[in-house]
C-alpha cells in the first residue's frame, strides 16, 4: 500500500478528491499525514473528519526556507511516506524535500503546462485569449511548474468567461486527473525518462477527461 503525505495551504478540495478515491478502493494507498503551512486551512477539517493525522508547520519558525523544508522532509521520512502530494500548497518546494523525493512529489496546476505557469493560470489564459485551457498533473522539480508532465485535461474557454467560472470548470477535472495520476503511481505504472513520463499499459481514456459543458 502506497504511503502518501499531503501538503496543503487552503481549502483542500483536491485533498478531498484523493481521500474519496482511496476510501472507495480505487487507489491502493494510505494518507499518512497532512502538513499545512496555514493554521486556518480548511484541509485540516477534512483530515479530522477522515481520521488523518495533521500537522501545522509554521514557516516563520525557521531561519531559512531550507530549514522549513528540512522539517517537512524529516516528518515525512519518519512516517515512511513514499509519495508527496501538493494539494494547493502555495509555496515553491526547496532542495531538502526535492532531494529526498526525486520524481516522487506531485502537483496539479490549473493550466495546460508549459503555458501559464505560476499563480493565476486561469486568469492568464483568459487574458491571453486562448480557446482551450485545462489542468496538468506533473512531478515537481526546482522550477515553477516545470517538472515532467503526467496527465493533462482540457476545457473550452468561452468568450464571456470570468476567472471564477473557468476555475470552476477546471477544478472539476482536477478532481478527476489528480487521483488518477496517484493511482497510476501506486500501481507502479509511471516511468520518468528525461522530460517524458511514460505510462505502462495505459489506454486513454481510462477515465473521462473531457469536460461535458458546451454551449
Amino acid at each position: 500500500m502506497l504511503r502518501i503525505g499531503v501538503l496543503a495551504s487552503g481549502r483542500g478540495s483536491n485533498f478531498q478528491a484523493i481521500i474519496d478515491e482511496i476510501e472507495a478502493g480505487r487507489i491502493t494507498a494510505k494518507i499518512e499525514i497532512l502538513i499545512v503551512d496555514n493554521p486556518n486551512a480548511y484541509a485540516i477539517e477534512r483530515a479530522k473528519k477522515h481520521g488523518i493525522p495533521h500537522l501545522f508547520i509554521n514557516p516563520k519558525d525557521f531561519e531559512t526556507k531550507e530549514k522549513f523544508y528540512e522539517r517537512i522532509r524529516d516528518e515525512l521520512l519518519s512516517r515512511e511516506v513514499e509519495l508527496v502530494v501538493l494539494a494547493g500548497f502555495m509555496r515553491i518546494v526547496r532542495k531538502p524535500l526535492l532531494e529526498a523525493y526525486p520524481n516522487r512529489i506531485m502537483n496539479i496546476h490549473p493550466a495546460l503546462l508549459p503555458s501559464f505557469p505560476g499563480l493565476h493560470g486561469q486568469r492568464q489564459a483568459i487574458d491571453y485569449g486562448v480557446k482551450i485551457s485545462g489542468c496538468t498533473v506533473h512531478f515537481v522539480d526546482e522550477g515553477v511548474d516545470t517538472g515532467p508532465i503526467i496527465i493533462q485535461a482540457a476545457v473550452p474557454v468561452h468568450p464571456d468567461d470570468t476567472e471564477e467560472r473557468l476555475s470552476e470548470r477546471i477544478l472539476k477535472l482536477e478532481h478527476k486527473i489528480f487521483p488518477e495520476a496517484i493511482r497510476l503511481f501506486a500501481e507502479g505504472r509511471l516511468k520518468v525518462e528525461g522530460r517524458k513520463v511514460k505510462i505502462e499499459n495505459y489506454r486513454l481514456p481510462e477515465i473521462q477527461f473531457t469536460n461535458p459543458e458546451t454551449r
